[in-house]
């Protein structure tokens, strides 16, 4: 990938790849955020923004093999997205059940689960 030239396209994208890490960092804990998809966005802004964030992210622990299999494949396994979707449905329904008297928040969770599984069933799927 290769560095924007125009500072304030870099500054942007910058701008945009830390919202979206920090998305996806509270997708973790927040019931029907996605995580997945907010973090190869934070990638993807990175590598055109910032080479040593987007080296951070490449060599992460926990978040580095995910980036590195999508920009590889560019795509996800089947089980991947079958852990994810499974996750956000499990995750959502507690919290429903904690928010089932007050139904604008309800309607506002359900819906965010439904665009991230739709988010993540968006991705292509390959083969292991």
């Amino acid at each position: 990938m290769t560095l924007h030239r125009s500072r304030t396209v870099r500054w942007l994208l910058w701008t945009a790849g830390s919202i979206s890490l920090a998305l996806g960092i509270i997708g973790v804990v927040l019931p029907g955020l996605p995580t997945t998809p907010f973090v190869l966005l934070a990638a993807a802004c990175y590598a055109k923004a910032s080479p040593r964030l987007h080296g951070w992210l490449l060599n992460h622990r926990f978040m580095g093999p995910m980036i590195r299999d999508w920009e590889t494949h560019r795509s996800l396994t089947r089980r991947t997205k079958t852990v994810a979707q499974v996750s956000m449905v499990l995750m959502v329904g507690l919290s429903a059940w904690g928010f089932r008297h007050q139904p604008v928040v309800l309607a506002v969770l359900l819906i965010a689960a439904l665009i991230g599984v739709w988010v993540v069933a968006r991705i292509p799927t390959r083969q292991r």
